[in-house]
């Protein structure tokens, strides 16, 4: 692979984990979801955000998305789904942040396979209604899909993407349901619940009433 293509490859990579590390919704949500309800229930809520950003990888590399992209209903449509799904979450986090903290417990006492499927659900639906993460692959797709890009451009972009996706995701999903991090929680559990409620709710108005 010419050196031209490596240099494209990092910019994807670096540009990729800049969105996908900064704080944001999926973040959020997987980061309370951690100190909350524990590591299984993080890492099946990240998972839920990287087969979502996968899908959007696909259709893009397929092309399809660059196609769908340009369809401003469909934009439009998703940016209401996933603003009213961002204040649903806020709704949740004010409700939690206004009642009284709970006795200490093991999260992971609290949780079963239905519940896992409920936070994978939950990750997938948030990452899907993103209108970013549409624009985001189809701005990356640009690169791969140039003509005179090289053949393994492809590939190596959305493996590549998958990897920092994964590593993301989870990592926020493992660094923030540590005992340390946990015991923190309970003692700042309102206040951070309250924090996560005015975020969601940003956002979700974000969303809702931005032009792009």
């Amino acid at each position: 692979m010419a050196l031209a293509n490596i240099n494209e490859l990092l910019l994807v990579y670096t540009t990729y984990f800049i969105a996908t590390a900064s704080p944001g919704p999926s973040n959020m949500a997987i980061m309370g979801t951690a100190m909350k309800k524990g590591r299984a229930s993080a890492l099946a809520m990240a998972s839920g955000v990287v087969v979502s950003s996968m899908m959007w990888a696909c259709l893009a590399a397929a092309g399809i998305l660059t196609l769908l992209a340009t369809f401003a209903e469909l934009l439009f449509a998703l940016k209401i789904v996933g603003g009213l799904y961002l204040l649903w979450l806020a709704f949740k986090a004010g409700k939690s942040a206004l009642k009284p903290v709970s006795p200490a417990q093991d999260p992971a006492a609290t949780q079963h396979p239905a519940g896992y499927m409920t936070m994978f659900r939950q990750g997938v639906l948030m990452h899907i209604t993103n209108p970013k993460a549409i624009l985001t692959w189809v701005a990356i797709m640009s690169v791969a899909l140039k003509p005179g890009a090289a053949s393994a451009s492809l590939p190596a972009i959305v493996l590549g993407c998958a990897a920092i996706c994964i590593t993301v995701f989870s990592g926020y999903a493992v660094l923030f349901s540590t005992a340390f991090m946990i015991s923190l929680y309970r003692k700042i559990q309102r206040g951070l619940d309250g924090v996560l409620a005015v975020c969601f709710t940003l956002a979700g108005l974000q969303l809702l009433t931005g032009r792009n």
